[in-house]
């Protein structure tokens, strides 16, 4: 009984250490995450498992230390429970800390769940296209840093118009990875979701008569679009010119730019705002400017017009970012007209 004792003891310590080595990994070093939307497609699919380097821009130390083990923000056996508690929440630190890199594809924590805390955000991932102090303008889809065009990813994706002389079938669009888009009247009209290597291959075939590119009113306003101001009147396809905030640098603010920096000034770096038409108040002191006290960055998905992403919601703050993803790891295919389960040429 003495030896059933120890043993069923050796084997508690042994779980316990590892699962402190599995915690301490999570935290700081890598994990893996499933790529839940079509937002990067085709760079990484639905179903891709991706390997996460925390480490690549510094390790992010817990800011809600009191967490169950391996979970997010819902218990792994309620989904009606949080995982954590915020009694204790510590601020935000990066050790080792180093810079992203532009067109790094990056995990980051969805910036407008604020209700949840910074690290039990949910997880996104997207192309970093804008970093701090940048300024940039998107125009006709093309993007412009600092006045400099920045070539489109080699699997960016974007909206066409297409017409045929009869209807398209499941089998054509899944022969040339085609997932996104549907008729938008009768047989011969439809609005499909290309790459370039698939809009060739379209064109090629007798019964398609037409493909042109989705157009967007240069002048539109999209009241969706960030910052959500008449003043801005940007949309998807044209947006900028804007200056993205760099830590230490200081802005002159106005009754125009405070609707691009007011997330920023009360949420992302905890200040009270008041203003009206002819002062602000950070923190009850009148004043004419605010200095960032964080770096941000600006996020795109490579479905340029299927993507939330920063054109919608704005800045992503560098205390929300987690890693860079590095490989694919495995992918499940979880369309129900697929010939595979697994996409074996991704893992």
């Amino acid at each position: 009984m003495n030896k059933l004792k120890a043993h069923i003891k050796q084997w508690m310590k042994a779980l316990f250490y590892a699962l402190i080595t599995v915690v301490v990994i999570k935290s700081f070093f890598f994990w893996v995450y499933v790529v839940p939307s079509t937002s990067m497609e085709k760079t990484l699919l639905p179903g891709d498992l991706i390997f996460v380097n925390k480490m690549s821009y510094g390790m992010r130390l817990p800011i809600t230390p009191i967490t169950f083990p391996l979970s997010h923000h819902k218990m792994p056996f309620n989904e009606q429970w949080n995982s954590f508690t915020d009694i204790i929440q510590i601020p935000y630190v990066r050790l080792f800390s180093s810079e992203i890199e532009r067109n790094d594809v990056v995990v980051f924590n969805y910036p407008l769940e604020s209700h949840l805390p910074i690290d039990h955000r949910p997880f996104y991932i997207k192309r970093c296209i804008g970093l701090p102090g940048d300024t940039i303008k998107i125009k006709n889809k093309r993007v412009f840093i600092d006045g400099k065009y920045l070539p489109f990813p080699v699997n960016v994706e974007f909206n066409y118009n297409v017409e045929t002389t009869k209807a398209l079938t499941n089998d054509t669009l899944l022969k040339y990875g085609i997932t996104e888009g549907g008729r938008t009247g009768g047989d011969h009209f439809w609005q499909l979701t290309l790459s370039d290597s698939a809009k060739k291959c379209l064109k090629e075939l007798d019964f398609i008569t037409a493909i042109n590119p989705l157009k967007v009113d240069p002048n539109g306003y999209a009241d969706y679009i960030f910052p959500y101001c008449k003043n801005y009147a940007w949309n998807i396809d044209y947006f900028g010119e804007l200056v993205i905030p760099k830590k230490g640098v200081t802005v002159i603010l106005d009754t125009n730019n405070i609707h691009i920096y007011k997330k920023i000034i009360e949420q992302y770096e905890e200040n009270e705002l008041e203003w009206n038409s002819t002062a602000f108040l950070i923190n009850g002191e009148e004043t004419t400017s605010y200095t960032f006290k964080m770096d941000y960055y600006f996020m795109m998905g490579d479905n340029r017009h299927n993507s939330s992403d920063s054109r919608f919601w704005g800045f992503v703050p560098e205390d929300h970012v987690v890693g860079k993803a590095t490989s694919i790891l495995l992918s499940v295919n979880k369309n129900p007209n697929a010939e595979s389960k697994y996409r074996w040429d991704r893992f």
